[in-house]
């Protein structure tokens, strides 16, 4: 059920766009949609994190003859799969938040349906929360599954018949099966503490490594792929708490990797890409000797004297990230409109689970129309696809409700297996269970559990894309112009630093990951504006200017630490030198 993004190229104009105004200038491809990627790195982890959250309670309640009260536990155990990207002081935080998120939606829903049996006000309360869940879950960066569980469970429970006096035990049960899934989203702390760290510093480390190795053509992306795997990995340091010999140690290795980024000719790719293999599993974190100009580790502490002044300087609150003129508003307000669109057009057409529909084009919504194009692509193809897998197994799940049960298991495993391939292939798993799903209260005909999957999935998927083109979002070349002024204000700050005779301890440090930070969010900024169907020029000069200019700074206040840490280290080894000359 994950909705974890696949790589997605930004797409290039098919013409240069007009200065005058908007113009009509982006293609919807079609080209590359459905292409198979590499697998993620811990894909295992929220497959098998998801499989045992889940058949605690549905197997308990098997045993009680109560398999009908399993959506509500599924509810709270599809919580597993969040957060397993973050440090575990940071995942401890963000799972109760999710938690707290589904009980709240879920709240929110069975009042609605204990309320009202009204249809059309259902779908517009299931069109309300889905844009909400989608604003907070975009403003909070919770990652993948992102908003798409929330909208599922909160959208099936509009529908389900309610009554005011079961409220509380339903959530008492989401409630229970979300605390089990909190346990097993920390439980690999006890075995290893520092993965996720680990992880992200040795995909900072083999995109370095890419970028020193990659050919002229492919420079410019790579670069910024290294640099965005760079920012992550301070970020996860960040979020980890107390700077302890292992997160050190891991600090130090990002720093050899900002240093290929600012000097790549002098940069061994093979002992990046050694260093990297080096933090797979529990072994001790790999010290770099001398290299590239800075000493060994013991004397590079300077380096990182920044991050306690970055913790310090903190991220912008959650009320400004959704304060008018956000970006995130206009996704927002996509996802309402198109969410209504296909609910009330999946009940025109009389179909008997509108929601369906509903979280069809709930799913759709990226950062611009060329992505959430690309999802709609991926969404029909692999739900139709589900329906023939589901078709397939019904037989046997109708035998008996263990199977039912198991299935459930096994394609919940599956979605999280192949949905970072790309997001049809784990469709294809997320179809059938979704399905299954239903199957947890009664038995029901298979012929029209499939007919009503197909065109809600089309119904949902046509209004879904048509909301995202008549919504159009000019606010994206806007935060263009913001992050073109953020990064110019980070350069100047760091180009002042650098002025200095003997910048302040860990000035230097700050405002080069400030500029980093920057960088980040301007390529982000510019690849979302470039993927809006419609939209007025683009400022594509000043932006691969600004880059350039803040690539250089950032490789000058690497050369400057670099020199510095070493020029210190003589300096004290000098005067160790005298005093043992002294002594002797």
């Amino acid at each position: 059920m994950s909705s974890a993004e696949t790589p997605t190229s930004a797409p290039t104009p098919s013409a240069s766009p007009s200065p005058s105004g908007p113009r009509l200038v982006r293609r919807l491809p079609l080209a590359g949609v459905l292409r198979l990627h590499k697998p993620s790195d811990i894909w295992f982890k929220p497959a098998t994190s998801v499989v045992v959250s889940a058949a605690v309670p549905n197997l308990t309640l098997l045993a009680l003859g109560r398999l009908d009260l399993a959506m509500y536990t599924m509810a709270g155990s599809l919580c597993a799969l969040y957060a397993h990207n973050l440090p575990y002081a940071a995942r401890a935080r963000a799972l109760a938040w999710v938690v707290l998120g589904m009980l709240a939606s879920l709240a929110a829903a069975l009042l609605t349906a204990s309320l009202t049996s009204s249809a059309a006000v259902l779908v517009a309360v299931g069109a309300v929360l889905a844009a909400a869940q989608k604003t907070l879950c975009d403003a909070t960066r919770i990652g993948p599954p992102g908003h798409l569980i929330l909208t599922f469970i909160s959208s099936a429970s509009l529908f389900a018949p309610q009554t005011l006096g079961q409220i509380p035990g339903h959530l008492a049960l989401t409630a229970g099966a979300g605390a089990v899934a909190w346990l097993v989203g920390m439980a690999p702390a006890l075995i290893r503490p520092h993965g996720p760290e680990r992880r992200a510093t040795a995909r900072a480390l083999n995109a370095a490594a890419a970028y020193v190795s990659a050919e002229d053509g492919a420079r410019e992306r790579a670069r910024a792929g290294a640099a965005a795997a760079v920012h992550a990995a301070w970020q996860s340091l960040l979020a980890t708490g107390g700077r302890g010999a292992a997160r050190r140690g891991l600090e130090r290795l990002v720093v050899r990797a900002e240093v290929a980024l600012a000097a790549p000719a002098d940069t061994d790719p093979a002992l990046l890409r050694a260093w990297a293999a080096g933090l797979s599993g529990t072994g001790p974190v790999p010290i770099p000797a001398r290299h590239d100009g800075i000493s060994d580790p013991g004397d590079i502490d300077d380096e990182v004297l920044g991050i306690e002044a970055e913790l310090a300087f903190g991220k912008p609150s959650l009320w400004r990230r959704l304060a008018p003129g956000s970006p995130l508003l206009p996704v927002a307000l996509r996802t309402a409109v198109g969410c209504a669109l296909a609910g009330y057009g999946s009940l025109a057409l009389g179909v008997g689970r509108p929601y369906w529909a509903l979280v069809t084009a709930a799913s759709l919504y990226q950062a611009n129309v060329t992505l959430t194009w690309n999802r709609t692509v991926q969404r029909v193809a692999g739900n139709l696809a589900g329906v023939l897998v589901f078709a397939a197994v019904v037989p046997l799940a109708h035998v008996g409700q263990i199977f039912v049960v198991l299935f459930c298991l096994l394609f919940s495993f599956g979605a999280e297996a192949f949905i970072s391939r790309n997001y049809w292939l784990g469709s294809v798993c997320v179809t059938p269970m979704a399905l299954l799903i239903t199957e947890f209260a009664r038995t029901q005909e298979a012929g029209e559990l499939i007919t009503d999957r197909v065109v809600d999935t089309l119904v949902g998927a046509l209004l879904g894309i048509v909301a995202a083109v008549i919504v159009t979002n000019r606010r994206a070349a806007d935060h263009i112009e913001l992050a073109l002024e953020a990064t110019d204000r980070a350069r100047e700050d760091a180009e002042r630093t650098l002025a200095a005779p003997r910048p302040e301890p860990g000035g230097l440090e700050t405002t080069h990951r400030r500029l980093a930070a920057a960088l980040v969010e301007l390529r982000a900024a510019d690849d979302t504006a470039a993927g809006e169907w419609w939209q007025r020029a683009l400022p594509e000069e000043r932006v691969v200017a600004a880059e350039q200019a803040g690539h250089r700074t950032l490789a000058a206040t690497v050369r400057r630490r670099t020199r510095r840490t070493v020029q210190e280290t003589d300096e004290h080894r000098g005067g160790t030198d005298a005093r043992e000359n002294t002594r002797a």
